[in-house]
C-alpha cells in the first residue's frame, strides 16, 4: 500500500473513532508523556499525584489501563491501541466521571496518527536517545515525530531541560512552560518554570533528593527516578497541587512493573527491567554497578559483589543497529552475561543472539574500560534466566533486561508465548 494511502487510511479510522465515541478528551483535561525512555513510569507517577490530590483518574501506558480504581493489564504488546481502542478508553474514562486523563505517547502510534482528535492539555517530554531508526528513516525523523505532540498540546509544555533535545521541544507554544532538571540553569531559559532536584541521592533502597526544600525519599531504584518524579511533580504543580501531596503520594510508590522492579533480596538481589535501549540499558547497569559496593557490605560478604546480565534483543528488523551496542554495555558493565532470546518475530534468534554478542566479544582488551563479561549464549530464555540464577552468590545482583513485564515472547507468525520473567524468577527460586 503506498504511503499517503496508508497514511489517509489511519487518519481517516483515527477520526471516524473520534467520532463514534463523540469526542471525549473535550470532556477531560488529558496529558500526554513522550520521550524514549522512563514513559510508563512517568505516566503512573503523575497519575498517583493526580489521585492523592482526589482527583478521579484513567491512565494508559505499555504497562496497564486504568479508569478510576479499575485497572487491566495491557496485554496488546502495544502501548497506543488503535481501532478505535483509544478514544473507546476516553469515553469510558468520562462515563466513569474522570478528570483526567494520563496517556503514554509512543512515536510509533503519532505515526499512524493515534494522538490526532484527542485535546491535549499537556504534554510532557522524558528523554530521546536513538530507537525505532529502522522505522522513521532517521533520528531526525523519530525526533520530529515526538515533537507532534508539542505542536498540539496548548496548555503545558515540561521537557527535560538537561537532554539534549530540549531545544527542539521548548521551541512550541504553550500558556505555561515547565523545565526539570539536577544541573545547574542558566537566566537564557527563558518564560519556563524551572523544577530542580538538588542533592540526589541513590541506594539500594531507592532515590532521594529535594525539591524547594522538600525532601522526597522514593522507594524506587536509579537515580533517573529523580528525573521521572520531577516530570510528575511538574505536572501537579501546574494543577496547582502542593509539593506536599506530591510527595506524599510519590513515596507510596513501592514499584512500578518491570521497571526496576526488584524480584527478589535474597540470597542475592534479582532485578527485571524494560530497559531495550543503549541509553535506558546504560543507565540500569550504571545503577547497578554503583550499587555493588553498598550491597556487599549489606551482605557481610567476604568477596566482591558481582553484576550478572541477561540480555536479548528484539527482531523483526527493528534497530539492528543496537545488537551490538547492548553487547558492548554489557560486556563493559557485567561480570557475567548471559545472551538469550526476546522477541524474534519472523527473525532467526539464534542470529540475533550472535549478532549482540559480536559487540560484546569485538570490545579490545586494550581499552580504558577492558573486556570483563564472562559470555553465554542460551537460546531458551527460561534456562538463561536459570543459569544467572544458579551463577548468583550472597550479596550478587541478577539483572534481567528487555522485557520487563510484558506478558509474551513474539514469535514467527505472530505466535504469542505467554511469558513473565519475573514470575520464572520466583518459579526458579522456589525449587531452591
Amino acid at each position: 500500500m503506498p504511503g499517503f494511502i496508508s497514511d489517509l487510511y489511519y487518519y481517516l479510522l483515527v477520526l471516524v473513532g473520534a467520532f463514534i465515541y463523540g469526542f471525549p478528551s473535550r470532556e477531560m483535561i488529558v496529558v500526554g508523556v513522550t520521550g524514549t525512555n522512563g514513559k510508563s513510569t512517568v505516566v503512573e507517577m503523575i497519575a498517583r499525584i493526580l489521585e492523592e490530590a482526589g482527583y478521579k483518574t484513567a491512565s494508559l501506558s505499555s504497562i496497564k489501563f486504568k479508569i478510576g480504581e479499575k485497572e487491566w493489564l495491557n496485554m496488546l504488546k502495544m502501548t497506543m491501541p488503535g481501532r478505535f481502542a483509544i478514544q473507546k478508553f476516553l469515553s469510558q474514562a468520562v462515563k466513569a466521571g474522570c478528570k483526567y486523563a494520563v496517556l503514554e505517547i509512543t512515536s510509533e502510534g503519532i505515526k499512524q496518527f493515534r494522538h490526532k482528535f484527542i485535546k491535549f492539555d499537556g504534554a510532557v517530554f522524558t528523554n530521546l536517545s536513538p530507537e525505532h531508526i529502522e522505522s522513521h528513516r532517521g533520528y531526525d525523523n523519530y525526533r520530529k515525530a515526538k515533537e507532534k505532540l508539542f505542536e498540539v498540546a496548548k496548555g503545558i509544555h515540561i521537557i527535560n531541560v538537561d537532554d539534549k533535545n530540549a531545544e527542539h521541544f521548548l521551541k512550541y507554544r504553550a500558556e505555561n512552560k515547565y523545565g526539570y532538571g539536577i544541573k545547574s540553569y542558566e537566566s537564557k531559559i527563558k518564560e519556563v518554570k524551572i523544577v530542580k532536584a538538588e542533592d540526589v541521592k541513590t541506594t539500594e533502597s531507592g532515590v532521594s533528593f529535594i525539591v524547594h526544600g522538600s525532601l522526597f525519599i522514593i522507594p524506587l531504584m536509579g537515580g533517573f527516578n529523580a528525573y521521572n518524579a520531577l516530570a510528575a511533580v511538574c505536572v501537579g504543580l501546574w494543577r496547582g497541587i502542593s509539593l506536599e501531596i506530591c510527595k506524599k503520594a510519590l513515596e507510596k510508590i513501592t514499584a512500578v512493573p518491570g521497571r526496576m522492579e526488584i524480584v527478589a533480596r535474597d540470597p542475592f538481589m534479582v532485578v527485571v527491567d524494560y530497559a531495550h535501549t543503549p541509553a535506558a540499558l546504560l543507565n540500569v547497569y550504571k545503577t547497578l554497578s554503583n550499587l555493588k559496593s553498598q550491597i556487599s557490605n549489606l551482605k557481610n560478604t567476604n568477596r566482591n559483589s558481582k553484576l550478572i546480565c541477561v540480555i536479548g534483543s528484539c527482531g523483526g528488523g527493528r534497530d539492528k543497529w543496537k545488537r551490538p551496542v547492548l553487547g558492548k554495555l554489557a560486556a563493559q558493565y557485567c561480570d557475567e552475561t548471559i545472551i538469550t532470546n526476546e522477541d524474534p518475530y519472523d527473525e532467526n534468534p539464534t542470529e540475533i543472539i550472535e549478532q549482540v554478542a559480536n559487540g560484546a566479544e569485538n570490545i579490545s582488551i586494550n581499552q580504558s574500560n577492558p573486556y570483563k563479561s564472562v559470555i553465554y549464549k542460551i537460546l531458551d530464555r527460561k534456562e538463561a534466566i536459570k543459569k544467572a540464577l544458579e551463577l548468583a552468590k550472597p550479596g550478587d545482583s541478577v539483572i534481567i533486561t528487555g522485557k520487563g513485564c510484558e506478558p509474551w515472547i513474539c514469535v514467527a507468525n505472530d505466535k504469542k508465548i505467554p511469558w513473565d520473567d519475573r514470575q520464572i524468577v520466583r518459579d526458579e527460586l522456589a525449587k531452591k
